[in-house]
């Protein structure tokens, strides 16, 4: 189970840094990624970390965002940095196993960026 928060409402060029909290075993096992939902838009990819720490991001977000995991607390944080309204959606936590096909998502995120 995943369990995001930290979202809310910023002006533009302000910061947040969302939190996903993950119940479970073998979170060390799992990758781990950000997306997010604009209304009326697919769910896109923001940023990723694979279990062994490499990160790979959106290139809207590369410089601006940041993906990290704290493994021992069973946390993924994505830090958002100088935010533009462009920012603004429902942002997911997701997780996949290594080797296993099922995905997971959290309850999303709203994060609104005012002009």
């Amino acid at each position: 189970q995943l369990q995001a928060s930290g979202g809310g409402l910023v002006q533009a060029g302000g910061s947040l840094r969302l939190s996903c909290s993950a119940s479970g075993n073998n979170f060390s096992r799992y990758n781990m990624g950000w997306y997010r939902q604009a209304p009326g838009a697919q769910r896109e990819l923001v940023a990723l970390i694979n279990f062994r720490g490499s990160t790979d991001y959106a290139d809207s977000v590369k410089g601006r965002f940041t993906i990290s995991r704290n493994n021992a607390d069973r946390m993924v944080y994505l830090q958002m940095n100088n935010l533009t309204p462009d920012d603004t959606a429902v942002y997911y936590c997701h997780a996949r196993r290594i080797y296993y096909t099922n995905d997971y998502w959290g309850q999303g995120t709203q994060v609104t960026v005012s002009s």
